[in-house]
């Protein structure tokens, strides 16, 4: 198959140039003006190769090439096209603007497919506006209630709701974006590994079989603080000597786990006063801890938990906990995985069955249909950043990958 590999590294390109910023890299969070020109920009592709094209309630973007045999089970795939303070120009865009090529690619091989193919772009993967990662996969699959969703605010107080009415997404109500499960007869995702294995190992593919389930705990600590000379050792309710604690409970809880893939992560963490000469009476922290392996990961945060509370109680300070995000890890269906193994071998790619230690779309999309990913290098394994790069061979196997499944489940 002829996947035309020029023609999309320049959309690539072009979309990189919708930024909300001017310095390097790319910034795209949902809402903004460069989001709403980048999603007229896949309206217009989609229209340019005859799919139909529909928004949900979120806006979530749908572009489907209606199959002979339209009443059975689509083929989905798709990714994202936001993107966090100046990012890379091909995390989540590989995926959208990939399926794209796959389907442009079809059409121009001749093929015509029963099954109707759809290809998403789904709303805000990354966690800018709201604080939450994967908003529209969350409410299409129901992992996140519409009223929990539209009370969502941003750091202005601007609620998703009042943000949806801004966008022109008012006429329907958020509960309508939902999709009953097994909608789809499968759901596979293109991505960049962000991640080093690939490239390490010289591998032309990644297919996963599971997905990292993300948790994200919010600790609240207070204590009676007081000046830094006055108040003697014995007398102290250090909130921030409790938070070291509870940090350093979190990497040891890693460590210890039985998975090797259990990571645990405290990358916030405000103090107040703040003052060199004060003893901190309030500290903030927030803990991220994932595994790809459901038992581990909910042992992990049992323990945890029990960290937490020991170390605040014995030290005499107030905790509270609050969880922002309890997600599950996902299995990915074996029989898909084991489909797109045959057809790398049948293509002369090198591959290899890998977990997705960060969170997609598809952790969402598996809770309703068969789901995996289908990975290609990155470059030292960077991403998130301006220096993230796949080069164009590397997206071309990935793409003729995808057309090779689309084709195959739509047949």
């Amino acid at each position: 198959m002829n996947i035309n590999i020029s023609r999309l590294q320049q959309r690539i390109d072009d979309l990189a140039g919708l930024s909300d910023n001017t310095g390097a890299g790319v910034t795209r969070v949902i809402f903004s003006d460069a989001d709403m020109q980048a999603r007229a920009v896949m309206k217009k592709l989609a229209s340019n190769l005859d799919l139909l094209v529909r928004e949900d309630a979120v806006g979530n973007l749908f572009m489907r090439w209606e199959g002979s045999e339209p009443d059975r089970k689509s083929v989905a795939t798709g990714s994202h096209i936001d993107a966090i303070p100046h990012a890379g120009k091909f995390d989540g865009v590989v995926g959208v603007l990939g399926a794209l090529e796959a389907v442009n690619s079809l059409q121009e091989d001749g093929y015509r497919p029963k099954r109707s193919i759809e290809v998403i772009s789904f709303t805000s993967e990354e966690p800018t506006r709201f604080g939450i990662g994967c908003l529209g996969s969350r409410i299409l699959s129901g992992s996140l209630s519409a009223p929990s969703a539209s009370a969502l605010k941003d750091d202005d107080g601007v609620t998703l709701g009042e943000w949806l009415q801004r966008r022109g997404f008012a006429e329907n109500t958020l509960d309508s974006a939902r999709l009953v499960n097994g909608v789809y007869d499968a759901f596979v995702e293109l991505h960049i590994e962000q991640g080093p294995r690939l490239e390490a190992e010289d591998l032309d593919i990644g297919i996963v079989d599971r997905i990292a389930g993300p948790s994200t705990t919010r600790v609240v600590l207070k204590g009676a603080g007081g000046h830094a000379g006055a108040v003697m050792m014995s007398e102290r309710n250090d909130t921030l000597a409790a938070a070291g604690e509870i940090i350093l409970a979190a990497e040891r809880v890693a460590r210890e786990s039985e998975s090797p893939h259990t990571v645990a992560t405290v990358g916030k963490l405000n103090n107040f006063p703040n003052a060199v000469n004060s003893i901190p009476r309030e500290v903030l922290l927030e803990i991220d801890l994932r595994d790809t392996d459901p038992d581990s990961w909910r042992g992990a945060l049992e323990s945890l938990n029990g960290e937490i509370q020991e170390i605040s109680s014995r030290r005499g300070v107030d905790c509270i906990l609050h969880r922002i995000n309890e997600d599950p890890p996902a299995i990915c269906d074996p029989d898909l995985v084991m489909q797109i193994s045959e057809l790398s071998t049948a293509l002369g790619y090198s591959h290899k069955i890998i977990p997705s230690h960060a969170y997609h779309d598809s952790l969402f999309m598996a809770q309703i249909c068969p789901t995996t990913m289908i990975f290609i290098p990155s470059r030292d394994g960077i991403s998130h950043t301006p220096e993230e790069y796949s080069t164009p061979e590397q997206i071309q196997k990935g793409v003729a990958m995808l057309a090779g499944i689309l084709r195959a489940r739509s047949e």
